[in-house]
């Protein structure tokens, strides 16, 4: 297990819009909005020097969750692997894909294909799942789902390392071929990367001891300084590197003065004002450690949200300072 971030530096990447339209968070002009409008969001991330761009991951959601989830989730692997060839330089994050859903060798061969198409651009972010009535439909046993998660990385890591690893099921130990296999070692990472999400001190724990990097998923309940502190102290008991990517949701942003109603966008407050403040925000939240910044830009249509996603990049992710 390695970090992919280089140390002393802080990253920021965003979760797209019009993948995933839930009523909490999606803006007004994605529910008119399709594949043009993704394109350009994902290309104007990619300029800006973001670190990742994000697909979430619900194979359905049943009714009546529809009412206040929505029934729009792309495919995570299909988005991320079109995106890819669409884009340069920016990683291509699961956020988060739900493996007790899948045969943990479906997952690794689909995540090791995406990294070998992309030029090592992938990024497994997984997670355990929390819609009980979506494991329901799919038949998947959802008390056990934190083991199935737990078991699933294991065997995952084993096909990311080997061509024929003995994991996975009855006659393993003769190997089971998993071609083709990632992009290769480079300098900064070691393997292709395993972050997990979650904001449960079980979760948190998960990902102190079996991932690479943390994806909270909302505001942990024991506080962030608490979440950073225990991550660190865990991988110490275990004798593992100190070095891990700690990630946060920072939330809605947007540089200047909007000329519209900036909270009915955002679905709650938002961060704004000039390059300078913005930065102000996020590094304090770097100086506790955090070196991966995942934002939600806001604009009245996808035109205003790149040009949000450029000035960002130019403007604040220089002044982004690793405490």
């Amino acid at each position: 297990m390695s970090p992919i971030i280089s140390a002393g530096q802080v990253t920021w990447g965003l979760q797209l819009p019009v993948q995933s339209q839930s009523p909490s968070f999606v803006q007004p002009w994605e529910l008119g909005a399709g594949t043009a409008e993704l394109v350009s969001i994902a290309q104007a991330a990619d300029r800006a020097g973001a670190f990742y761009i994000g697909v979430c991951d619900h194979v359905g959601v049943p009714r009546p969750a529809d009412e206040r989830m929505s029934a729009v989730w792309y495919d995570t692997i299909a988005t991320l692997g079109w995106l890819g060839a669409l884009t340069k330089q920016v990683r291509l994050l699961s956020h988060v894909y739900v493996l007790p859903y899948r045969h943990p060798l479906s997952t690794a061969k689909a995540f090791m294909t995406l990294d070998h198409l992309s030029g090592g651009r992938a990024i497994l972010g997984a997670g355990a799942g929390h819609l009980q009535s979506e494991f329901d439909f799919l038949g998947v046993d959802f008390e056990s789902r934190g083991r199935q998660l737990e078991e699933s990385v294991a065997v995952i890591r084993a096909a990311f390392a080997e061509e024929y690893p003995t994991v996975g099921g009855p006659g393993a130990e003769v190997g089971i071929g998993m071609s083709p296999r990632p992009a290769a070692p480079s300098a900064s990472r070691e393997s292709l990367p395993i972050w997990i999400g979650g904001s449960s001190k079980v979760a948190i724990r998960r990902a102190a001891l079996l991932a690479d990097g943390w994806l909270p998923q909302g505001p942990p309940k024991m506080g962030l300084s608490n979440a950073i502190a225990f991550i660190r102290s865990e991988r110490e008991a275990a004798g593992l590197p100190a070095a891990f990517d700690l990630g946060m949701n920072f939330g809605s942003v947007f540089l200047g003065q909007a000329d519209f109603d900036l909270e009915q966008y955002a679905r709650g407050p938002a961060v704004h004002g000039t390059a300078e403040q913005v930065a102000e925000g996020i590094n304090k939240f770097a100086a506790k450690g955090i070196n991966q910044i995942q934002l939600r830009f806001i604009g009245k249509d996808a035109h205003q949200v790149c040009d949000q996603i450029e000035q960002f990049g130019a403007e604040v992710g220089p002044l982004l300072v690793c405490g």
